[in-house]
């Protein structure tokens, strides 16, 4: 105490002089508008800076919860919008669609939690797995289109074959004339794969978009694989590269694709090949 007192007098000058300079700056600014008007602007925009610097804050820590609201959100918008598809065509009388076609495709959303791109080879593990019905050679696709095929599962998780992998190949199509070929990744840039198998008579244009095929079992039709990139003839087919649409180096959330009739498919094929026998 006798410490904080020998301060005071030694600093009593200073101390007067901070408390005039105090009051002088409160009769200004109370009793003069110009001045009044200046404090009460500058008070508010440092008090909206950092209002808007902790919103940012908040909002950053909470970008994970959002995504997945939006991935759970997307989920649900695509089977209404396959619903609605089903019910539109059946109203129309274009297709009379059987009640198990029109459920033949459901999906189930799930988080990647690791993943490669820089190997010849690479995989995504996500957080599914037996538990939740996932099964070997399911397909999984982002909100931006293919992703990969399921290859092993564990309880709670399972390991995919990334389109990244130099024995993916996917049956796709030429959405603009229907042309059919296979996706293959060249094993070099994580952004592109080629499109084999196209004829080099057929008409391809730098921008004509890539989808998944009908002939598959694996994934609906029509789910993006992404955009030509470049067109050269070679031989008898053309070598076409394509721009994925997935961005697998910010792979987050996905869709793992069931097939509920796969197990019919199957039984169906393998009874033909044994009857051939």
């Amino acid at each position: 105490m006798n410490e904080l007192f020998l301060f005071i007098s030694r600093s009593k000058a200073f101390i007067l002089f901070a408390f005039l300079e105090i009051f002088a700056l409160y009769c200004v600014y109370r009793f003069n508008n110009y001045g009044s008007a200046i404090l009460f602007n500058t008070t508010n925009t440092v008090v909206a800076k950092a209002v808007s610097t902790q919103n940012s804050v908040i909002r950053y820590t909470k970008l994970n919860d959002i995504n997945e609201q939006l991935a759970h959100e997307n989920l649900r918008l695509n089977k209404e919008l396959a619903q609605l598809k089903n019910t539109v065509a059946q109203d129309s009388g274009r297709v009379q669609l059987d009640s198990t076609m029109t459920g033949r495709f459901t999906l189930e959303y799930a988080e990647a939690i690791n993943f490669t791109t820089n190997q010849r080879n690479n995989f995504i593990t996500i957080n599914k797995g037996s538990k939740d019905g996932i099964k070997p050679n399911m397909g999984v696709i982002s909100a931006a289109g293919i992703v990969g095929k399921v290859k092993m599962c564990s309880e709670h998780m399972s390991l995919v074959t990334s389109i990244l992998h130099s024995e993916n190949l996917v049956s796709s199509k030429l959405k603009k004339s229907n042309k059919f070929g296979s996706v293959k990744w060249e094993g070099l840039n994580p952004h592109e794969a080629e499109l084999l198998y196209i004829d080099m008579y057929d008409a391809v244009q730098k921008g004509d978009t890539v989808v998944t095929s009908d002939l598959n079992s694996v994934y609906p039709s029509n789910i993006l694989v992404g955009t030509v990139k470049s067109v050269k003839n070679d031989q008898q087919f053309k070598k076409i590269i394509v721009t994925l649409s997935t961005d697998f180096k910010n792979l987050a959330y996905v869709y793992v694709v069931k097939n509920t009739l796969i197990d019919e498919q199957i039984n169906l094929e393998n009874s033909i090949t044994n009857t051939k026998k």
